[in-house]
């Protein structure tokens, strides 16, 4: 709370400066019906006051002020404001919601901005009364010295608790009615719902159509394999035909597994996945070019599947990473097959550049096992620092 406070009270203060316009037009306009000149200095007058509040919540229905408001929330209040998709029209609702807030943001920042520009210097000049050594007149009161000046600097002091609890206060309400009025609103959330329905039901679909091609090509290829194999002796013409369908229906795959990938990866062609990807068999190559001193041991790993291998691969080079960064001494590396899981260990003595688990190397990690649905500890131990991961084989239902 007392970390949040000096920026909640940035915050109020900004929304008394948005105010301050609305201010300076209604002294004016004021000012014009009423004959009299307008001091836009201090445009202070409650009349005022509550009278251009009806003007912000109308522009606050059509200015573009949302955006601007949730990253005053949670960079400012400290709130959790559902950051809202993005539509192609401003609802009515949203538009009322956003018009609600801007009012209050507005209202309380200018109430909260007023108080601090009235009481803060007038807390310092009561604090500053003894030093002036004479009878002083404070608001149309004579302070004669001795008592005197202690009621008015206590009553300054009073005055400025009173402010910070205002602050406190009002910075706390906003923030808790910024995630009602600034988050998505109900019809916001069912688009965006079903948005991600039609996104997971033409992935499915894509998916079925993956193995549906894969499957085909594979049957094909293993029954041309075979006819191709019986008659390779007697008839080369046929077991050329034959391994020229095989040819085709691989490629045929191969170009539907390319289409299927990129449009569930939803990324740009990077030139950089177009070439062969490392797996456990560079293993070797990766401790080599690490520079470290790694003792392996690593069983053998030809059951593993290639998408295990290469995850794998990028989790071992992550955890040497980390390794070297942050450990000092010699790296233990074990990598072998049990049962139906592959296990991975790295461990290490721990050293004194900070912890490993704040960064992005073990969230990245964990990432890659959860697609696996497999598990991973990394932690300290009495010895220094060690990484389990434990990966499935095979895709269990």
């Amino acid at each position: 709370m007392r970390g949040n406070l000096p920026r909640r009270w940035t915050c109020l203060v900004l929304g008394g400066a948005l105010l301050m316009p609305y201010m300076m037009a209604g002294v004016l306009i004021s000012g014009l019906l009423q004959g009299e000149s307008a001091n836009l200095l201090m445009p202070v007058n409650l009349g005022v006051f509550a009278a251009v509040l009806p003007v912000v919540a109308v522009t606050g229905l059509f200015l573009p002020v949302r955006a601007l408001e949730v990253n005053a929330a949670q960079g400012l209040l400290g709130a959790h404001v559902e950051t809202p998709p993005r539509q192609a029209g401003r609802s009515w609702q949203e538009r009322r919601r956003t018009a609600a807030w801007y009012t209050l943001h507005l209202a309380i920042g200018g109430v909260v901005s007023g108080c601090t520009l009235a009481i803060v210097p007038f807390t310092l000049f009561t604090l500053v009364l003894p030093a002036v050594g004479d009878t002083k007149p404070v608001l149309g009161v004579t302070v004669e010295p001795g008592w005197d000046w202690v009621l008015w600097i206590l009553a300054g002091l009073a005055l400025l608790v009173l402010l910070v609890a205002l602050a406190a206060g009002a910075g706390g309400l906003l923030a808790r009615l910024a995630p009602v009025l600034l988050g998505p609103t109900p019809s916001e959330r069912l688009a965006a719902a079903e948005e991600h329905a039609r996104t997971l039901a033409e992935r499915n679909r894509l998916a079925r159509e993956l193995h549906d091609s894969v499957g085909h090509a594979l049957s094909v290829v293993t029954l041309q394999a075979a006819a191709a194999g019986r008659v390779l002796d007697r008839d080369p013409g046929t077991a050329r035909t034959a391994l020229g369908a095989i040819e085709q229906a691989a490629r045929s795959a191969l170009d539907d597994l390319d289409h299927v990938l990129g449009v569930l990866r939803q990324a740009r062609d990077d030139p950089a996945d177009r070439g062969p990807q490392p797996t456990l068999d560079d293993l070797d190559d990766l401790v080599t070019a690490s520079g470290a001193q790694v003792s392996r041991q690593v069983g053998d790993l030809s059951a593993v599947p290639a998408v295990v291998s290469r995850e794998a691969y990028r989790i071992v080079q992550e955890a040497l990473t980390n390794a070297i960064k942050h450990g000092r001494g010699p790296v233990r590396l074990s990598a072998a097959v049990q049962d139906d899981d592959l296990r991975l260990e790295v461990s290490n003595p721990a050293g004194g550049g900070g912890a490993r688990s704040g960064g992005r190397g073990v969230t990245g990690m964990r990432e890659r096992v959860r697609l696996l649905r497999g598990d991973l500890e990394a932690g300290p131990t009495p010895t220094g620092w060690t990484l389990t991961v434990r990966l499935p084989l095979r895709s269990s239902p």
